[in-house]
């Protein structure tokens, strides 16, 4: 961030918006009866790295967009009295401790539950008299973004200084526009660039960019009214995409390319790579886990020759430096 950005910074987003009423059916069966937000990434659901992210930058009201099956989630942010107590009595006061820093007192939860499925777009206008007129975060738990600077504070201190919408966005292979809201920008050569234009998964042979939109988006409150004029769009739903092209054509909207790594924990790969990495980078496992990967790396090198990627995978992995999160977390 620049001198002249960081004096007009000021965390003025306060509230978050988390569409959680999918379904998960990439991760069945393992998601009928649990939501996908509550997969643990190492001792920690998805859906509280998220909330994490959201309150460092400034949010204190979080409004969740559910549907069925998703009780765990209220569940996980409300207090378990019954629970801390039994801790208590067995001496475990740093789990109690840890139960009680899952949500900060000076937070709110607000639970809505999305009647139909009817998309992105649909989902974020249900938050429309939770938020009220003022921007707001939206944040898809299923992208995981692991930043020295958490990546909604990056992008609040962008609308402190533009006052316009602002999405999170990374490069993507060309092969895979298809898979995102592909955006057009004025200038490709800037961290931070007014948008010209923005198209949902548009195949290769045709997509403006390979900017993608990846799960981080702060919006004005603008963005309900077009919302509300458009029609379903791709796949039979109301498309968070088609609102914010709407949007752009009366008021600006930037891309805001983001700085941390960021892990699709909507796919099993992905998943299991974030898992694997931030293990590599708890403060307390690290080292034992270290040690395992680096164990099976040379066993695996000893078997059969079709192993030996693997072995590569395993050693490449182990061999990592920590990442900042463990860093601070050692500094501690």
């Amino acid at each position: 961030m620049t001198e002249r950005r960081a004096q007009h910074y000021r965390p003025v987003i306060g509230t978050a918006v988390f569409p959680v009423a999918g379904r998960g059916t990439r991760f069945l069966p393992a998601t009928k009866a649990s939501p996908k937000e509550m997969l643990p990434v190492v001792d920690k659901p998805l859906i509280q790295y998220a909330v994490e992210e959201a309150l460092a930058a400034g949010a204190r009201k979080l409004v969740f967009i559910t549907g069925a099956s998703k009780r765990a989630i209220e569940d996980h942010f409300d207090s378990d009295q019954e629970l801390e107590k039994l801790l208590e009595s067995q001496g475990k006061s740093e789990l109690v401790r840890q139960l009680r820093s899952v949500l900060p007192s000076y937070a709110t939860c607000i639970y809505i539950r999305q009647p139909a499925p009817l998309g992105l777009g649909h989902a974020v206008l249900c938050a429309e008299a939770a938020v009220g007129n003022e921007p707001f975060f939206v944040h898809l738990a299923d992208d995981l973004i692991d930043a020295e600077e958490p990546v909604l504070k990056q992008m609040a201190e962008t609308y402190s200084f533009h006052k316009g919408s602002v999405l999170g966005v990374e490069e993507v292979p060309k092969n895979d526009t298809d898979k995102y809201g592909i955006v057009e920008v004025e200038d490709n050569s800037e961290v931070v660039s007014r948008m010209r234009s923005i198209v949902e998964k548009p195949k290769p042979a045709v997509a403006p960019s390979t900017l993608a939109v990846v799960g981080r988006y702060l919006l004005t409150p603008g963005i309900f009214d077009e919302l509300r004029q458009i029609g379903r769009g791709a796949g039979g739903e109301i498309q968070l995409t088609d609102g914010i092209s709407r949007l752009l054509k009366r008021e600006a909207v930037y891309a805001h390319r983001f700085n941390g790594k960021r892990f699709d924990c909507g796919s099993k790969l992905g998943y299991l790579q974030a898992t694997v990495e931030h293990a590599l980078a708890h403060p307390q496992l690290a080292k034992a886990f270290r040690s395992y990967l680096l164990k099976l790396a040379r066993s695996i090198e000893a078997g059969p020759t079709m192993a030996k990627p693997a072995a590569a995978a395993a050693a490449a992995a182990a061999k990592q430096p920590a990442k900042p999160a463990a860093r601070r977390a050692k500094r501690k």
